[in-house]
């Protein structure tokens, strides 16, 4: 007999059960979900570029990535310009109206565009990596899980794989988003990435470009599981409680729709836990001689979310446009996009839930 909670789960409903569980149930089946999810991506459609979970599948995810992530941050550079002036200097830059007429009047319109390139090179790296490793990660995990477990724990498999994805994206993200905010954040010191790249260099070596590695961690992470988790889930739920016909009957462009309305669901969430560790991460890498903690200190339990409209507005619109980007690319390259998962026949007949 399986328990309450095993039951709870299998039915679909996300709150209702925890994460992990310390009860010893009946272990379920440990087949391999990967048949399971290259039928239900094949069911989806047979006009289809690659097979799932294949290199060339792996690798266009990759590119989708360096779009989504790449060409979005970009765009919402002056945003992210002032947002990073509220957090390192709240007594000058007091409002986000407030901080583009200062940004303009002192730099002119060409000051809101400051710090583009690495803005444009980091995230394309981060995002490489982390919509690119997150599928590998997703299969390489659910492989492990069987089929069974994958979907009874699918919101764990969600963090787990997008927290495994964003360890190494930041570390490509980190040295370009050292400079980005040095550009941004301090006045004077460089205006372009060919000048400030060298000079951080010269006086503090390559610790300068990964100084703040740690605190982007604390960021990314959370934000980057919160985005995946989320976006899965939502996606999951306004299918079964939201769109009035199944997604199968649903055309390309209302499934992106979905995906668009999903993805600004997650980025308001995503902005929320991840914004005191952002906010860190601005005043230290404009302080060149402070550590996280002084930074933290030095911010108080107020100062850590300042700039928080700012980012809610930006990092919203920022992940719906990343996960419309995304899955158009997927659509576009005619790649494998499996449905929402159901649970296996044979979990099924062990709940007794099949006639």
């Amino acid at each position: 007999m399986y328990p309450t909670a095993l039951t709870q789960l299998a039915r679909g409903n996300p709150f209702s059960a925890p994460l992990f569980s310390l009860h010893k149930v009946e272990e379920p089946s440990r087949q391999s979900a990967a048949p399971a999810r290259r039928l239900a991506a094949a069911a989806a459609t047979d006009d289809v570029s690659c097979e799932f979970a294949s290199n060339k599948y792996y690798a266009l995810c990759g590119f989708g990535g360096i779009l989504s992530c790449g060409l979005t941050h970009t765009a919402v550079v002056p945003l992210d310009l002032v947002k990073c002036r509220l957090q390192v200097d709240p007594d000058k830059f007091k409002s986000i109206g407030n901080g583009f007429r200062l940004t303009v009047k002192e730099d002119g319109m060409r000051g809101l565009a400051k710090g583009w390139a690495p803005t444009f090179i980091g995230y394309s790296m981060q995002g490489l990596c982390k919509f690119g490793f997150y599928e590998v990660f997703k299969v390489f995990y659910s492989d492990l899980m069987g089929e069974e477990n994958t979907y009874l724990w699918r919101t764990s498999l969600y963090l787990v794989a997008s927290a495994s994805a964003e360890f190494f994206a930041d570390i490509a993200l980190a040295p370009m988003e050292a400079c980005k905010v040095r550009i941004q954040t301090k006045p004077g010191y460089a205006n372009t990435l060919r000048e400030c790249a060298p000079k951080m260099y010269a006086e503090e070596g390559v610790w300068a470009f990964y100084k703040g590695l740690v605190p982007l961690w604390m960021r990314q992470i959370p934000y980057t599981m919160m985005k995946f988790a989320c976006f899965e889930r939502t996606v999951e739920l306004l299918y079964k409680y939201a769109v009035p016909k199944p997604r199968s009957e649903c055309s390309k462009g209302e499934q992106l729709v979905v995906t668009f309305v999903a993805g600004y669901i997650a980025g308001v969430f995503c902005a929320i836990v991840s914004h005191p560790a952002d906010s860190v991460v601005s005043v230290l890498n404009k302080e060149s001689g402070s550590t996280a903690t002084q930074v933290l200190k030095k911010l108080g339990p107020r100062g850590v979310w300042k700039g928080l409209v700012a980012r809610i507005i930006m990092i919203g619109t920022l992940t719906a446009l990343q996960w419309f980007i995304y899955d158009s690319v997927k659509v576009y390259f005619r790649l494998p996009r499996p449905p929402p998962p159901e649970m296996p026949e044979s979990l099924k007949k062990k709940l007794g839930l099949t006639e």
